[in-house]
């Protein structure tokens, strides 16, 4: 797949098939999150893959209320990925304190994105998930109450007829000028 294919097929997955996911799978999303660049090489996050089944349902759960319900499919998903920011090298939080800028919050996105190409790749799916309980994620992985969860990510296999949606996006000369705003 060229990089070109990779981007187009990647999307947010909201059904997954009740299939695991193979152990070597998970360990390629593992390297691409660890070969993922940062500020000052800092490496702001830890990376919780949570593939214990009950465990991953407690975590799901704590995506959706009765409430905000629109996050109810992350029960479905095998596995759920916890991106918890974490501290940058000095030099990077001097940087973002002179700068005005949260560097791991970055570092964060680049992290998720090569966890998500990859697991297209892989012909896995995925789905950013930033609307959960945060404390009570932290109680049930054991998360540091002064570490902030960035991001949550479901991955597994989407079903075999899961069509894959025309990308609606704004018109490139709105994003993108040159050589000016």
């Amino acid at each position: 797949m060229t990089f070109q294919e990779l981007i187009y097929n990647r999307q947010s997955v909201r059904k997954y098939q009740d299939i695991p996911v193979e152990s070597e799978k998970i360990e390629k999303l593992i390297e691409a999150v660890h070969i993922a660049p940062s500020a000052c090489n800092s490496q702001p996050w830890k990376l919780i893959i949570v593939d214990e089944p009950e465990l991953k349902n407690e975590v799901a759960r704590a995506t959706f209320s009765k409430t905000i319900s629109f996050n109810k499919f992350a029960v479905q998903a095998p596995v759920i990925a916890v991106l918890v920011i974490e501290k940058a090298k000095l030099i990077a939080q001097i940087g973002g304190s002179i700068k005005n800028q949260e560097y791991p919050h970055y570092d964060i996105g680049i992290a998720a994105a090569h966890f998500c190409l990859q697991a297209t790749e892989l012909g896995l799916g995925t789905c950013m998930i930033g609307w959960f309980d945060e404390k009570k994620i932290q109680q049930l992985l054991n998360i540091p109450k002064k570490r902030k969860i960035g991001v949550l990510i479901t991955l597994g296999y989407p079903p075999q007829d899961y069509k894959l949606r025309k990308k609606i996006r704004k018109p490139v000369v709105e994003i993108c000028s040159y050589n000016a705003y």
